[in-house]
Formats: structure tokens, sequence, C-alpha cells
């Protein structure tokens, strides 16, 4: 009997880690963090479609 999954629950935990000297002294530290976390939720969300897309091929 085939299980079906009728929700999906995902759960992050994030943690901000202190800035670098060097990161301060240019002075855009700010965007650089924003620029990573942009990029982690969009590699986030990629894989996420992914394993969405390889459940509807089964």
């Amino acid at each position: 009997m085939p299980v079906e999954i009728l929700e999906i629950v995902v759960r992050a935990n994030v943690q901000e880690q202190a800035v670098t000297q060097s990161a301060a002294a240019t002075g855009n530290s700010g965007e650089d963090d924003n620029f990573q976390k942009q990029q982690l939720v969009e590699e986030a969300v990629q894989q996420m479609l992914e394993v969405l897309r390889r459940r509807e091929e089964r």
C-alpha cells in the first residue's frame, strides 16, 4: 500500500555570525550578508522544487 504525503514541513535555524574586522572595514558587510542570505534562500527553493519534480515523476 503506497504512502501519500499530504504536507511537508520545513524548518530552518539560521544563526548570525559575528562580522569580521575585514568586512567591517570595507563598510559593505550588510550588503554581503544580504546577498549570502538571498543565495541561500534561492538554493533552498531550487532544491525543494527539484524534490517536488521528482515526486511528481513517480
